[in-house]
């Protein structure tokens, strides 16, 4: 082809050309990113969702090379419909497999089916973009891979980049991936079209340019109606109303409240969508969390995780505590609990009390820095179902707590359902141990989880399990309790299972299996 046809010279041609490589690279990377996450969010196990989408699209992207091979014969309208059916559904994907999680439960299948549908089509863009490259001036195709793969992978880390700095903090994942597919559709094609629209016959450009304005219209309504249908999916995934939800870079924070036939108020916290109190019953949890631990010296108090103040509302009924510091990753969750009126109300206002002190930190970075020796740390951290969170239950992770504990004293670490997740439970109980603690399992009813366990270790003699004499007066826990919870029903004893460590993250799978058989 020579430059009087393009209207423009060659040199800007391919400069254009190579803009739209670019750009179709970088929302090619935010589909990818976008799914991961997405799956993260919504069914845990990052490492999982990761394989499957990248391992499916990777896989797809040979598939999507091969298929184009036929159409390099017609690419400017090859290439335009191309880009037309990925721009819609990779700016529909996020929306569609919410729809899938909240209504169907059919996540994974169309997980794949929509992983393998964008790679492929992701697949077919290059072999497209070489033959236009080519058409504009013939260039040795060594040079000509260089450049193209050049605009790609830079475009590539670009939208890398964006997806977590810029699109999901200030769109959310649907909005997010909805302009992503307007960019694409105007990269992709309106370039394409204009570049080479002498080219393509009147009624095919009529089409197509058509064909772009339906894409960018259904795009540019769904993005009015995604707010609408958010609420409309994460309602459908909780029993209760929602009063509050927040996506945080750290999590999706989500409120529900009901009344009871009594009249009491049902608040429920529920952390990327697992449930972490419920305002009826979670004084059993927390007594049970914190009092025996406190049975000992209790003068410094570290608790790692419990950003709503529950545990350290019951570490602060002790006088004789003098100080409290509560290491928390997600500031939002923190806030809520200083602000939310009925948060707030429940934890009794204690990050008030002046002899708390509040760090906002990975608790597991955080430990690796500390000299500072503490009487008693509370391990009140989420369910261990990925490995960001199942790294907070290691040996390496223990062995940092053992290092700021002080002589003689104690550790207690939530550890899930000995009943819903024996292995996971066990295997916790063992980790601790594998870090050099002697170890006291113990279990009690918390009706809005089921049977909940802990793990109370200290270095050297197993910790006796006991309330102290000035313990402050409860409404569950007391010494008959106690008593009875060390004991497990022969169903529910020591399982054959290994340690978790961070190169061998094994608590990851007896949760992801456990859970999702109960």
């Amino acid at each position: 082809m020579h430059e009087t046809t393009l209207r423009v010279p060659a040199r800007a041609a391919r400069a254009l050309v190579l803009a739209a490589v670019f750009a179709c690279a970088a929302c090619g990377l935010v589909y990818e990113l976008a799914l991961v996450a997405l799956g993260s969010y919504l069914v845990g196990n990052s490492v999982t969702q990761a394989s499957i989408v990248l391992s499916v699209m990777v896989f797809a992207m040979g598939v999507g090379s091969l298929a184009a091979k036929p159409l390099q014969s017609r690419p400017v309208a090859a290439f335009a419909i191309v880009e037309a059916a990925l721009a819609l559904l990779g700016g529909l994907s996020v929306l569609a497999l919410y729809a899938a999680f909240a209504w169907l439960n059919l996540y994974v299948p169309a997980l794949v089916v929509v992983a393998f549908l964008v790679g492929a089509l992701i697949g077919a863009e290059i072999p497209l973009l070489m033959t236009l490259l080519q058409r504009i001036r013939r260039q040795d195709a060594g040079s000509a891979v260089a450049d193209l793969f050049a605009a790609d992978y830079v475009g590539a880390l670009i939208g890398g980049l964006a997806f977590p700095f810029v699109l999901l903090p200030a769109f959310g994942h649907i909005k997010g991936a909805l302009l992503v597919g307007v960019v694409n559709a105007v990269a992709g094609m309106a370039v394409v079209l204009w570049l080479f629209r002498r080219q393509v016959g009147r009624a095919a450009r009529t089409g197509l340019w058509t064909g772009m304005a339906a894409v960018l219209l259904v795009l540019g309504g769904t993005y009015v109606l995604a707010d609408g249908f958010e609420v409309s999916a994460r309602q459908a995934l909780y029993r209760d109303p929602i009063t509050l939800s927040k996506r945080t870079p750290y999590q999706e924070i989500v409120l529900t409240r009901r009344l009871g036939l009594s009249g009491r108020p049902d608040l429920r916290l529920f952390l990327n969508g697992d449930l972490q109190f419920s305002s009826v019953d979670e004084y059993r949890y927390h007594e049970s969390l914190v009092h025996p631990a406190l049975s000992a010296a209790r003068g410094k108090v570290l608790i790692l995780g419990g950003g709503d103040g529950l545990a350290l509302r019951e570490v602060l009924r002790y006088k004789d505590v003098r100080s409290a510091t509560l290491v928390e990753l997600d500031p939002e969750m923190i806030r809520l609990a200083r602000t939310h009126r009925e948060i707030a109300d429940l934890n009794q206002r204690a990050f008030d009390d002046p002899r708390v002190r509040t760090v906002t930190a990975d608790a597991f970075s955080w430990l690796r820095g500390r000299t500072e020796r503490y009487d008693s740390i509370i391990v009140d951290m989420p369910d261990p179902d990925d490995v960001a969170t199942a790294k907070l239950y290691s040996v390496e992770f223990y062995g940092l707590v053992k290092r700021i504990l002080a002589p003689h004293g104690r550790m207690v670490v939530q550890s899930g359902s000995p009943y819903f997740a024996p292995k996971s439970f066990w295997c916790i109980e063992k980790t601790i141990r594998e870090a050099g603690f002697a170890t006291n399992p113990y279990h009690v009813d918390v009706p809005s989880f089921g049977d909940w366990g802990y793990v109370m270790a200290q270095a050297g003699a197993e910790p006796e399990l006991k309330l102290a004499a000035d313990t402050p007066d409860l409404r569950f826990l007391d010494a008959d309790v106690l008593r009875a919870a060390t004991v497990f029903g022969k169903d529910l004893r020591h399982r054959d299972v290994d340690v978790n460590t961070l190169i061998h993250p094994r608590l990851v799978d007896y949760e992801g299996g456990e859970w999702r058989n109960s």
